[in-house]
């Protein structure tokens, strides 16, 4: 199980387009949609954008990197853990909850929902 959430929090540091893109349609199926801040995403070329609008905003700029806490939990079909951006000093300067839906045979992602913990702070 810890193989899908590694490679769903490096997917979101990807520089690579292309390998992004690759990353994007092996974990997520055709139809999967992502859930965040009153947002969908759906299928692969919104994941793609999404992520990569993420990619750019955030970590491309070297003011972030995307990491998780280090835990997960795993119950029938759906895994939970907490997504962050960390500053260059570890901090966190935002977290949210994310709860990954998976297929029956835990290969990829029908559905990924963040729920915010922890806001970034005012621009």
């Amino acid at each position: 199980m810890s193989s899908i959430v590694d490679r769903y929090v490096a997917v979101w540091s990807e520089p690579d387009p292309e390998a992004r893109r690759k990353t994007v349609c092996a974990l997520w199926t055709e139809d999967g949609v992502e859930y965040v801040e009153g947002a969908q995403f759906r299928g692969h070329e919104g994941l793609v954008e999404r992520i990569a609008g993420a990619y750019e905003q955030f970590v491309a700029t070297g003011e972030y990197r995307v990491d998780h806490d280090g835990t997960f939990t795993r119950h029938g079909d759906v895994v939970v853990l907490t997504l962050r951006l960390a500053r260059p000093d570890g901090s966190t300067a935002w977290a949210a909850r994310a709860f990954l839906v998976l297929t029956e045979d835990g290969g990829r992602i029908r559905e990924d929902y963040h729920l915010t913990v922890q806001p970034l702070p005012p621009a």
